[in-house]
């Protein structure tokens, strides 16, 4: 085994391999060093901190994580005998593996040259096509030009992928329905792709619709012996990015379980490969047809689900077979039902924009069954330049229905409050109680398809959210009139301008109300709601916890309360339900997050309609694009193509179109 591991990765990834490590010293009494590689943004991370070395990559906004010359730096002076990529960066970049075997580090992973035929989306179409695994029609090799990707779709047929080679996490992959569409998308795809991955090369692929995602994790010792553990089932995604996954898939039969595996297996043999892999498939249960998608040669972020059913530890695995172990005996048999859910910091009412900032609270859930992979702690910071991801939660059951329930209750019990940031939690649960996620009948497009049609935007306590965050206002407005009175009483002329049940212009999903509260006791207040030309009037206690947990009863029914203010915009949760609330500006719009400004169609004076496009953000690696929340006017513009703005910055101000 290895005495001292580079982790070339961050976060989440990085405390999986320092857990697996020392597991191993804990079993074998083996001295394992983890060295970690950071960022200027995540100085104090969680996995710096628990790390037994860490060596400073420089400035994040290098992108030092893709730059082979500062990860060979590092390799050297750190003195690290193995390296382990985990997911993202160089996990599948056959450059690093080269680098790595060139300067006598270890890389824990397969070797260059079965990354290159399996890793590559195109080459590893190909293999597949030799191996006898069923493909959906594509261009056969890349795209290099506009011209040749229309030439190859006119003999694909459309609607088609776009897809970069070196893709991975939704990001470098688009759907495309005519020609307009692909000339729109085959730059910015590209573009998207180099950044994010370095490479810009783009292929053409059939979009199978109405297709589940199933993929088979795959564990192999390079000696000719290769085990599928399972297969998982990530349907439920959107825009190509995976919220929940499960294992086993419940909509294949055990044939069809036992094939999946079978030609899983022969592709990593025939490439003699090493370490862990992931071949994805799409299944379109009408007709039963399969497609063979790609080879990730990598763990993938939802391996979790695999261990929770095999009790196999992949990492360790990982570790052992890349040491020269081999794979003995029989592979491990899966127990039960296992389900996953990402809790990512971005924001479901604002089209999913990235969301970073400082975590303010967190508390994360246990109990029977729940196991949960995260790389933060309350106050550390999740920063803008990498995905937004906050935890992995995993729910393990003797079957399905009691995975699901205790993954329902998990997520109920998690509290995270980010300082102007958001998180998808509430988005999450209401997931898990649509009878397509039940009975597993939900697609690869259907959350898309759905969220169009209107549903999956929660307005369940919605007026008990407004009252309370019309309280938060209220009680903002008497601190300040507090304070006024204090310091204009020391002068000695004391001053008071407060007035109890002044109105509060607030929004909610793009509808304005105009609230007021008066404060009728210590902790009772009486709210009334202008709507419908007319006043609902409620009695309001708030009993407070703490600066952010509370319970409020409106009318004599109690809600558990969950309250974040940053600026003008109340994060307010109501039993799990979440709800964005802010006070009225006039028009302006905010950016929900730090980003790059990418692009500005508008210009000063143009008229657009609800819910078209205003601005484009890339945050998180991630293109956000701003939509107009009310048909309006743009009466200015204050940022420019390249601008760098930071959360909560005004972009634009809106006015209402000319008559």
């Amino acid at each position: 085994m290895f005495s001292r591991i580079a982790i070339v990765n961050r976060g989440e990834a990085a405390m999986r391999l320092i857990h697996a490590v020392r597991d191993i010293a804990a079993e074998t009494g083996a001295r394992i060093e983890t060295v970690a590689l950071y960022t200027d943004v995540d100085r104090t991370a969680a996995f710096v901190r628990e790390a037994d070395t860490a060596y400073d990559l420089g400035p994040a906004s290098a992108r030092p994580y893709l730059d082979l010359e500062i990860l060979e730096r590092a390799l050297v002076e750190t003195g690290a005998d193995a390296a382990w990529v985990g997911w993202g960066f160089v996990a599948e970049d056959p450059a690093f593996a080269e680098l790595c075997a060139r300067i006598g580090v270890t890389f824990v992973g397969p070797s260059a040259e079965a990354m290159r035929k399996l890793g590559d989306k195109i080459g590893a179409k190909l293999i597949a096509e030799e191996v006898g695994v069923p493909v959906a029609p594509w261009s056969r090799g890349a795209v290099e030009t506009l011209d040749a990707a229309l030439a190859a779709a006119s003999e694909i047929g459309y609607p088609l992928m776009l897809k970069a080679t070196a893709g991975g996490g939704g990001r470098g992959i688009r759907v495309v329905t005519d020609e307009t569409e692909l000339a729109d998308a085959y730059e910015r795809t590209s573009q998207e792709a180099a950044r994010a991955f370095g490479s810009g090369v783009v292929f053409l692929e059939r979009l199978v619709t109405g297709a589940r995602h199933v993929e088979v994790q795959v564990i192999a010792d390079g000696e000719g012996t290769a085990w599928a553990l399972g297969v998982r089932d990530c349907s439920v995604q959107r825009r190509n990015q995976k919220i929940i996954e499960e294992s086993a898939s419940p909509v294949l039969d055990s044939a069809q379980t036992a094939e999946l595996k079978a030609s899983a297996e022969r592709l990593a043999v025939a490439v003699g490969y090493r370490g862990a892999a992931t071949v994805e498939f799409l299944y379109r249960p009408d007709d039963k047809l399969f497609a063979f998608l790609e080879v990730n040669t990598r763990l993938q972020v939802e391996h979790p689900i695999t261990e929770s059913t095999t009790g196999f530890d992949l990492v360790k695995a990982q570790l052992w077979v890349a040491s020269g172990g081999r794979l003995e005996g029989e592979p491990p048999v899966e127990r039960g039902h296992a389900v996953e859910a990402r809790l990512n910091a971005e924001d479901p009412d604002r089209d999913f924009a990235p969301s970073p900032g400082r975590i303010a609270r967190l508390d994360l859930p246990a109990g029977p069954g729940i196991r949960v992979d995260t790389g933060v702690s309350e106050g550390d910071v999740i920063p803008a330049d990498f995905d937004s991801m906050i935890a992995k939660i995993i729910a393990h059951g003797r079957d399905r229905d009691e995975a699901l329930g205790r993954l329902r209750r998990a997520l109920a019990q998690t509290t995270v409050i980010i300082e102007g940031g958001a998180t998808n939690k509430s988005f999450v649960l209401d997931l898990l109680d649509q009878p397509e996620v039940i009975d597993a009948s939900a697609d690869t497009g259907w959350i898309d398809r759905v969220r169009g049609e209107g549903r999956l935007v929660s307005h369940r306590h919605s007026a008990v959210a407004l009252a309370a965050a019309a309280i938060e206002a209220y009680e903002e407005e008497e601190r300040v009139e507090r304070q006024r009175l204090l310091s204009t009483a020391f002068g000695g002329r004391p001053q008071v301008q407060h007035e109890s049940g002044r109105p509060l212009d607030l929004k909610l999903r793009g509808v304005g109300y105009r609230v007021r509260v008066a404060r009728i006791g210590a902790h009772r207040f009486r709210v009334g709601v202008e709507a419908g030309g007319g006043v609902r009037t409620a009695d309001v206690e708030l009993d407070r916890f703490d600066r952010h947990t509370g319970r409020i009863v409106v009318n004599g029914t109690r809600y558990r309360l969950l309250t974040g203010t940053h600026g003008p915009v109340y994060l307010v949760e109501v039993d799990g339900v979440a709800h964005r609330v802010s006070r009225d500006e006039g028009g302006i719009v905010r950016s929900p997050t730090p980003a790059l400004v990418v692009a500005t169609p508008l210009a000063v004076g143009a008229e657009v309609e609800a819910g078209a496009p205003v601005l484009v953000l890339e945050s998180m690696k991630m293109e956000t694009v701003l939509r107009a929340p009310f048909r309006a006017r743009l009466k200015e513009c204050l940022v420019s193509v390249g601008s760098q703005v930071e959360t909560g910055a005004p972009l634009l101000r809106l006015g209402p179109p000319p008559p």
